[in-house]
């Protein structure tokens, strides 16, 4: 304190000092905190999600698969392939000679068992005349009973051999014939593995027809487009290669994968000279008309990549949600999943929206 009374006009100096020091804390004290801004709410234009009903079409993809793909092989083994007389891509019809085999032994077959109907005829003509006679002299009284039923007996099992050796010709005709091998079914021939001079086994494959040369697409749907796809529905089938068809759905299988959550929907090909088995291509089939939910397409923008709306709540503000995106139809899109009918969606000003953000609805303004 002693410091204080050295000099007047310092003690003056120092007490005002404190007294300003003293005083800021309490002016501080006096001041009233601003309350935050509120957000400017963004201007937009808006609309509801509506129900209407529109063309659907529900698109397809997979393998181009044969309708009924045949495969052919030889009923007998051991022989040699002498002929083969069609390759890939031929068309054949039921019943034509595809492949010769080597048939020199079966001939000899049937020329023996021909020769055996033909003695067993014979035998059976010297049985039947015996028996005639037979039958006089005992007419006459100059044959027993027992000599009659032993012709009788003769001429029979003569008959019998007849049959037998009539069989076994029939049975060496048909071994015969097993060595040319004919087209069971009218088509086109899709693949051939059977060679001139190959030694064919019994049915081991060698060739494949595809019945009729019709083709169909193996189309995969998703499970929640399953049950808009029936048959008879027309597609319009368009190959990886450019080409283009016509065609209607065959069938739907009843069947869901469970790992991929896909059925089929078999596509018969109007015209396939464009397409072959295994070819990828894309169907898109017309499933008629069908209700949707539909918006503006400028309604739809993209967060993370991902399609979605800004849905307006009670209290005008604005959030966003994803959606699922179907057909598009002028200006308007489908919503397939993500909405409910009602609910009110930016339109105009979606894009510079943040999650949250206040809206005013304003009037869209008339196009001109």
């Amino acid at each position: 304190m002693r410091a204080f009374t050295d000099r007047p006009g310092r003690t003056r100096t120092l007490v005002l000092s404190f007294a300003l020091a003293a005083a800021l804390p309490l002016a501080a004290c006096g001041k009233k905190e601003e309350a935050p801004k509120a957000k400017v709410a963004q201007t937009v234009t808006a609309a509801v999600v509506s129900q209407q009903t529109l063309p659907r079409r529900v698109e397809v993809s997979g393998s181009v698969t044969a309708w009924n793909e045949v495969i052919v092989g030889a009923e007998t083994g051991g022989l040699t392939a002498v002929q083969v007389l069609v390759d890939e891509g031929d068309w054949v019809r039921q019943g034509q000679l595809i492949v010769k085999m080597s048939d020199t032994v079966q001939r000899a077959a049937l020329r023996q068992a021909q020769a055996g109907v033909q003695s067993a005829q014979a035998t059976l003509a010297e049985a039947t005349a015996a028996l005639g006679r037979s039958q006089e002299l005992k007419s006459r009284g100059y044959l027993s009973q027992a000599a009659l039923d032993q012709a009788l007996a003769r001429q029979r099992t003569a008959s019998a051999g007849v049959a037998q050796a009539q069989a076994q010709a029939a049975s060496a005709a048909a071994q015969l014939d097993q060595t040319n091998l004919r087209a069971p079914v009218s088509g086109r021939v899709s693949s051939r593995t059977v060679v001139k001079g190959q030694i064919v086994q019994p049915g081991v494959e060698l060739l494949r027809l595809v019945r009729d040369g019709r083709l169909e697409l193996a189309g995969e749907v998703p499970e929640a487009q399953l049950n808009l796809v029936r048959s008879g529905m027309p597609a319009t089938i368009t190959g990886d290669e450019g080409g283009q068809t016509g065609g209607v759905v065959r069938l739907v299988t009843p069947r869901v994968d469970a790992q991929t959550r896909v059925g089929l929907a078999r596509v018969s090909l109007a015209s396939p000279q464009s397409f072959r088995p295994g070819m990828f291509a894309k169907a898109s089939i017309d499933v008629g008309d069908q209700p949707a939910l539909v918006l503006p397409q400028s309604a739809v923008v993209f967060r993370n990549s991902k399609p979605g709306v800004y849905v307006i709540d009670a209290k005008t503000q604005a959030h966003f949600r994803e959606v699922t995106t179907g057909a598009r139809v002028g200006e308007s899109v489908e919503i397939a999943a993500g909405l409910r009918a009602g609910e009110r969606v930016v339109v105009g000003g979606a894009g510079f929206l943040a999650d949250g953000d206040n809206v005013r609805v304003v009037a869209a303004q008339p196009k001109r």
